[in-house]
Order: C-alpha cells, then structure tokens, then sequence
C-alpha cells in the first residue's frame, strides 16, 4: 500500500510502498477513505512532541473495513467506520467511571515504537497513535473504530474522528457549557470551529470567536460566533469589557502559552478556562495567584473527554439536521501525494481543515 512516511522531523514526507500486517486478535483491517490534516500531526512534524521515527502519522480518518481478526464482534467486512485515537479496554477504572478518553491500558493502546504492524523496506516502520492514517489502509483494535450507519460522505466523516468531536467534548463533556452562558474560543482552526459549533448546539447566548486570520474569523460566524476579535496581546482586556467582567468559559484551541494565560485571564469570577490545544513540551503557564480567589478554574482537555462511540453518532445526526456544519470545515480535498503541500497550506493560514481523500 502507498503511505505518507515521516522520515524525520522538519523534511518533508514521502510516498513510500509499505506493509501492512494482517488483522490478529481483535484487530480491524480498514480501507481508508479519508484523513484529516489536523495541527497535531504538525506538531509531530515539526518535532515539538517527540516521535519514534520513522513513522506514517494520520489519525483523523474513516474508511470501510476490510478485514477482522479472530474474536472481533463489534465490525464485520464492508461496515464504514470512524477511527479514534482515544481506544478504550472498557473495564479498567478511567472507563469504567465514565472517563474512557484517559484510558491508557497497554491491552489496546500500544506505547510509541512498540507497535509492529507496518514495515518499509523490511524494516519496522512505527505507528502513529495506534492508527497511522496517512496510508491506504489501517490496522488497528476494534476499540478504536465506531460504526457509521447514516448518509454522510466518508470525508466529512473523518472530520469527526478527531476535530469535531475534540471540539464538541470539551464544551458538553469537560466545560459542561449551561445555556445562555458566555463563551470565548481562542483559535479558530478545525477545532476551534468545531468548539464554537458545539457552544452554539449547547445552547450558549454569546460566543465571542479569536483568531488572527480574518478568514477563520468570518467563518467562525458560519459556526455560530456572535462577535470576533483579532487575536492581540491585550485581547482578554477587550474580552473583559466588552462582557462587562468576563465570559463563564472560555477555550484554549491553539496550544501556546499566550493564549492559554489570556484564556484564564477573561474569565469572570466563578468561570472556567478549559486547554484543548496540545502545548509544546516543557512549556511553562504562568497564572495570578489572586485570580483563583474568585473561584475561577483551567483544566486540561483529552480529546473532549469523548465517549466517541456515543458521541460520533449523535454528530452525524447533528450534521444531518443542519446543526452541524462540516460541509464548510473542509478547505479542499488532496490527493496524499499533495500531503505536504496540505501542511504547508495550513502553516500559511486561509484554511480550516485539508482533507486527503483515498481513491
């Protein structure tokens, strides 16, 4: 099969013929359809997260299952399916207390450089987050996939595996947005739209949308923001006035230190910061001590402390009804040899989300 191969950090990738193992105990075989280019892969990339190398990164995706191996029962041969990174075992004490994102049992997630399921050249090549979706196929734990029953296109689709449903969890699942409340996102990228999309589903009065790129700015108003603001370094100060003492939750979508001490800092008293982007290794947050006596609250974020099983079915149906938008999330369909061009394009700005869609 063709596969994007990461080689090392900083060059770009290449096209490479790679193996792919057959599906052993409850594994899964998936013909990919279609794979997100998301800002973590990026992040990857770029090596401000470390990675095993060589390596086929990718882990926004869907496609149709091809193959199962011994003891599967949730998939069979034909089933179009929605990949998460967040497997789950389903009886440890993360899962069983409802919290199945922060499950980490070796039993389905393998560690980076363990996991021996692709070769190139007769040697290991290393899987991404036990998914690898920049390849024509996938091989992965049947925990790892959720059923897709409903009409919706297969790109479309992979938008949910990882942006959307990040951006719908972490306000219905992790903030707990209450209707009528104030809402800021910080970052309007494929997950910052789909935060503001899901505050706009959860019922909130304002949403006030900030980015840097005007054209992420005036899309975030197609996902339901009722005011932007261009991305500063007093931005929480105009956020302070303008909602005459802060929002009630505000959201982090970017990663940066900046941006994730300005979300604290616009909160009112009693609100509640919520960090879904992936900051780099070793940075620090540097917050005000008295600011805590007001009762305001940062928390982290794991993938929006998804059920994705529960979760990615209700968002196909939002999607259906109207009340999802991801036809406009995608900025353009590639091939995956134009893969790299798709990561440039994102470094540049003017998009929301490229998609590398399979033939």
């Amino acid at each position: 099969m063709k596969a994007a191969v990461l080689h090392a950090p900083g060059q770009p990738m290449t096209i490479e013929d790679v193996e792919v193992d057959k599906p052993q105990r409850r594994e899964v075989l998936i013909r990919t359809s279609a794979a997100g280019l998301c800002h973590s892969d990026l992040h990857f990339m770029e090596g401000k997260y470390p990675h095993p190398v060589p390596v086929v990164l990718g882990h926004e995706s869907a496609g149709v299952v091809e193959a199962v191996g011994e003891d599967v029962t949730y998939v069979k041969p034909g089933d179009r399916v929605i990949t998460c990174l967040s497997l789950f075992c389903g009886h440890c004490e993360f899962c069983l207390t409802g919290h199945m994102s922060l499950c980490q049992s070796p039993e389905v997630k393998v560690p980076p450089g363990k996991a021996k399921r692709l070769r190139w050249k007769g040697e290991n090549l290393h899987q991404f987050l036990n998914l690898s979706s920049f390849a024509e196929q996938i091989v992965t734990h049947e925990n790892a996939v959720v059923k897709v029953d409903r009409d919706i296109g297969m790109d479309l689709a992979a938008l949910i595996g990882c942006g959307v449903v990040t951006g719908y969890g972490a306000v219905v699942h992790t903030a707990k947005v209450e209707p009528g409340s104030t809402v800021a996102v910080l970052g309007c990228g494929g997950i910052g739209l789909a935060t503001v999309n899901a505050a706009q589903i959860a019922g909130a009065g304002r949403i006030i949308a900030i980015d840097l790129d005007p054209f992420k700015l005036d899309l975030a108003k197609q996902f339901g923001a009722t005011d932007t603001l261009v991305a500063s370094a007093d931005v929480h100060k105009q956020v302070l006035e303008m909602t005459q003492g802060g929002v009630h939750y505000s959201f982090e979508c970017i990663g940066l230190k900046q941006t994730t001490e300005q979300s604290f800092a616009m909160l009112r008293p009693g609100g509640s910061a919520t960090v879904v982007g992936m900051i780099p290794v070793g940075t620090k947050i540097e917050l005000k001590g008295t600011d805590f006596l007001g009762e305001r609250r940062i928390q982290g974020c794991m993938m929006g402390s998804n059920r994705f099983r529960l979760d990615m079915p209700r968002l196909v149906d939002f999607y259906l009804q109207g009340r999802l938008h991801l036809d406009q999330m995608i900025s353009g369909r590639l091939k995956l040899d134009q893969i790299n061009e798709g990561f440039e394009a994102m470094k540049r700005g003017g998009v929301a989300r490229n998609v590398i869609v399979f033939d």
